[in-house]
C-alpha cells in the first residue's frame, strides 16, 4: 500500500510534487534543550510545586511496599490485628495524599502547558506577521497553521508530563533501588544485571521514531496545505470547473496514504518495543520469584520482604519501562521545539534600522502629500533561501544558476513622482510596474540604490510611520471573513458610522451597502465571495478612503468594474486623490489620460516619460500601446471615454 500511495504522488496528479527526504530526514539542532529554559523559567513557581509533587508521589510509591511487608511480617503471621489495623489506615493514608500530590501535578502541569502554549503561538505568529511579502509568496499556509497548532503542542509535551514523568521516575528508580537494597542486597544485584537488557533495544529503536516523527509532521503539515487550497471557494470552483474532483480526491488520497503508512510504521516499532520490554520484565519476574522462594525457604528472609521486593520489582521495571516511551515523548516533543525555534530562527528581510524614525509630514498644516523619488534602484526578487524554509515548502531549495541570481527585475530605475501630482505607469505585463509600487511601502527592499519619500530612504523610516503614509488597493482586492464594518475599520478603528457611511459614498458601493438586510453588518464570506468583483473592488477604494493616507498606491484598481462604474470611480478618485501623490497602474490608457506624468516601463526600465499628449506625439511604445487598443474602436466611442475620465 506504501508504494501504491506513493507512486500515485509521483506520478504528476495535480498539485504533487517529489518531495526531498532531507527535509523529514533533519535531525534536532543541537542547543534546542537549552534555548527551551527560558521558557520553562518563566513559570517556576508552577514547577517548583509540580517538582514538589512529584518527588512526594515517587516517595510514596517507593514506601508503599514497605508497609506490605510490615503488615505480612508483623501483623498477618503473627496474629497481631492492631498492628494490620493502624498500618491499614496508614497505607490508606498515605494514599489520599499521594491523590492529593497528584491532583497539584495536574493543576501545575496545566498551567505551565497552557501558558507554553500562548507565549510560544504568540511569539510565532508576531514573528511570521514581521515576514516580508517574499515569504508569504512561498510558505504552505498548512504548514505554517501546523507550527501554531500541532508543533506548539507537542512542544508543550516536553514542559509539563515530560517533566513530571522524567523526575518521578528517575527519583523512582533511585527510591525502590535504595529500598531493595535494604531488604535483599542479592535480588537487587540480580535485578541490576537485567537492566542493560532494557536498555538496548530503548536506544535502537527510539532512533528510528525520531526520523518517522518528523516525518510525520512534516506529511501532516502538508495534508492541511492541501485542505486550504482545495477547501475555499477559488480552490473549489477550480476543481469543478475542470473537472477535477476525482483527481482532487485521489490526490488526497495518496498524501493521507503516506502519512497512514509512516504513522503505521512508528506504531510497529513503538509496539514492538513495548513487547519486548514486557517480555524481559515477565522473565526477571520469574528469576526473581524463583530467587526469592529459594531464599525464603532457607530462612534467609520472611514472606513479607519477597512478597515486598515483587512489589518493589515492578515498581523498578515500570520506570525502566517508562524509560522508552519517554525518550520517544521526549524526541517528538524536541522536534517540536526544533521546528517552532526553526521558524522564529528565519530573519525578516525587512526591519527597521536602528535608529529609524517617523516619517514627517509633508507640511505645516500636516496635509500637504509628500513627494517620492527612486534613485538608481536596482531589484531583483530574493531566492527561496534568504525568505523562506524548506520545511515550508516540502522541498530542498536549489540555488538559482548564476544566470538567474543576476536576472534584475529592476536596473538602474529612476524617477520622480511629484509631490500632490498623479504619476501613472503602464508597459507591458512583466514589466515591473507592480514591483516598483511594492518598494514604496517597503513589501521589499531595493538591492541597490534608494527609494526616498520627502526626501527621506525609506530604510531610515520606522515601518509603522510609513504604512500609515502609503494606501495600496490592489488588483485583487482581499476581504476577511468578517462584516463590511470590520473590514472597513481595519483602516482606521473606532470610524463613527458617518464616516464610514462618507467613505462607502464617495466609493459609489452605499446604495448597494445600504440595500443589504444588514446593511454594514453583512457577513461578505471567505475572502468576500458574497460580493461581485465590482463591489469588493470598491469596498478597498472604500477603505483606502477612510485611511486617507497622503500617497496613494492604484495597482489596476478599477481592472474588475464595467464601463459605467469604472466611469463613475474615475470620477470619484479624482477628487479623493486631489492634493495627495499617486501612483497609479493601469493596462486600459483610457483611465491615465489626466496624469501629470506617465511613466513607460519595459524590461524594469522607464523608456518614455511625459503627458499623454506628448507620449502619443513621440510615436514610441506609449503611441504602440494606446492605437493597440484602440485600434478597432470607432472615434465617437473613444470620444466618449474621454469624456468619462473628465
Amino acid at each position: 500500500m506504501a508504494r501504491k500511495s506513493r507512486g500515485a504522488a509521483r506520478r504528476g496528479l495535480p498539485g504533487t510534487r517529489v518531495d526531498d527526504e532531507s527535509v523529514t530526514r533533519q535531525r534536532v539542532r543541537p542547543g534546542t534543550v537549552r534555548r527551551i529554559l527560558p521558557y520553562a523559567l518563566r513559570y517556576r513557581s508552577a514547577l517548583t510545586l509540580l517538582t514538589v509533587c512529584t518527588v512526594a508521589d515517587a516517595a510514596i510509591m517507593a514506601t508503599s511496599p514497605i508497609l506490605l511487608k510490615l503488615i505480612i511480617d508483623d501483623g498477618i503471621i503473627p496474629g497481631h490485628t492492631g498492628t494490620v489495623l493502624w498500618l491499614c489506615l496508614l497505607t490508606a493514608g498515605l494514599a489520599l495524599l499521594d491523590g492529593v500530590a497528584q491532583y497539584f501535578q495536574a493543576w501545575c502541569s496545566g498551567r505551565v502547558g497552557e501558558g507554553l502554549v500562548y507565549d510560544l503561538r504568540t511569539k510565532v505568529f508576531a514573528h511570521v506577521q514581521s515576514q516580508p511579502l517574499a515569504f508569504f509568496t512561498r510558505a504552505q499556509t498548512g504548514a505554517l497553521v501546523s507550527r501554531l497548532n500541532a508543533d506548539v503542542i507537542g512542544a508543550r509535551q516536553a514542559i509539563t508530563s515530560l517533566l513530571s514523568q522524567s523526575v518521578s521516575t528517575l527519583l523512582g528508580l533511585v527510591l525502590v533501588l535504595g529500598t531493595m537494597f535494604f531488604l535483599s542486597w542479592q535480588i537487587t544485584v540480580a535485578a541490576l544485571i537485567m537492566i542493560p537488557l532494557f536498555l538496548v533495544p530503548i536506544r535502537l529503536i527510539t532512533r528510528r521514531l525520531q526520523r518517522y516523527t518528523r516525518e510525520n509532521m512534516q506529511l501532516d503539515a502538508e495534508l492541511s496545505s492541501l485542505m486550504s487550497e482545495r477547501f475555499n471557494v477559488s480552490g473549489a470552483m477550480l476543481a469543478k470547473l475542470y473537472g477535477q474532483t476525482k483527481n482532487e480526491s485521489s490526490l488526497f488520497a495518496a498524501r493521507a496514504g503516506r502519512i497512514r503508512d509512516v504513522a503505521m510504521t512508528s506504531v510497529v516499532w513503538s509496539r514492538l518495543l513495548n513487547i519486548i520490554l514486557v517480555v524481559l520484565a515477565a522473565v526477571f519476574t520469574a528469576v526473581v520469584y524463583g530467587l526469592g522462594g529459594i531464599l525464603v525457604i532457607h530462612g534467609t528472609f520472611q514472606l513479607g520482604t519477597l512478597v515486598a521486593m515483587i512489589a518493589l520489582l515492578m515498581r523498578l521495571y515500570t520506570p525502566v519501562n517508562q524509560l522508552s516511551t519517554i525518550q520517544s515523548n521526549a524526541l517528538t516533543a524536541l522536534v517540536s521545539f526544533d521546528r517552532v525555534f526553526e521558524v522564529l530562527d528565519l530573519e525578516p528581510l525587512i526591519a527597521e534600522r536602528p535608529g529609524a524614525r517617523a516619517l514627517p509630514t509633508g507640511g505645516p498644516d500636516g496635509t500637504t502629500a509628500p513627494d517620492v523619488v527612486f534613485d538608481q534602484v536596482r531589484f531583483r526578487y530574493p531566492h527561496a533561501d534568504e525568505v523562506s524554509l524548506a520545511s515550508l515548502e516540502s522541498i530542498a531549495f536549489r540555488r538559482p544558476a548564476p544566470a538567474e541570481a543576476d536576472a534584475w527585475t529592476l536596473e538602474d530605475l529612476s524617477f520622480h513622482a511629484p509631490a500632490g501630482m498623479l504619476t501613472a505607469l503602464v508597459g507591458p505585463s512583466g514589466a515591473g510596474k507592480t514591483t516598483i509600487t511594492q518598494l514604496v511601502p517597503r513589501l521589499y527592499d531595493a538591492n541597490a540604490g534608494s527609494v526616498r519619500i520627502a526626501g527621506v530612504d525609506v530604510r531610515d523610516l520606522t515601518l509603522q510611520s510609513l504604512r500609515d503614509t502609503v494606501g495600496v488597493v490592489s488588483q485583487e482586492a482581499h476581504l476577511f471573513h468578517d462584516t463590511l464594518r470590520a473590514n472597513l475599520e481595519y483602516a482606521r478603528p473606532g470610524a463613527t458610522e458617518e464616516e464610514l457611511i462618507e467613505a462607502c459614498r464617495a466609493a459609489l458601493i452605499w446604495d448597494s451597502v445600504d440595500a443589504l438586510p444588514e446593511g454594514l453588518d453583512t457577513v461578505v464570506g471567505d475572502r468576500g465571495y458574497r460580493l461581485s468583483g465590482g463591489e469588493k473592488q470598491r469596498i478597498a477604494l472604500a477603505r483606502l478612503l477612510l485611511k486617507a493616507p497622503p500617497i496613494v498606491v492604484l495597482d489596476e484598481a478599477t481592472a474588475h468594474l464595467d464601463s459605467e462604474s469604472e466611469a463613475a470611480i474615475q470620477r470619484a478618485l479624482k477628487t479623493a486623490l486631489a492634493s495627495r501623490t499617486s501612483l497609479v497602474i493601469a493596462h486600459r490608457l483610457s483611465t491615465i489620460r489626466e496624469a501629470d506624468q506617465i511613466l513607460v516601463v519595459e524590461a524594469g526600465r522607464i523608456r518614455e516619460r511625459g503627458t499623454h499628449e506628448e507620449l502619443l506625439a513621440a510615436g514610441g511604445l506609449y503611441a504602440d500601446l494606446y492605437h493597440t487598443q484602440f485600434t478597432d474602436q470607432a472615434p465617437a466611442e473613444e470620444a466618449t471615454l474621454g469624456a468619462d475620465t473628465h
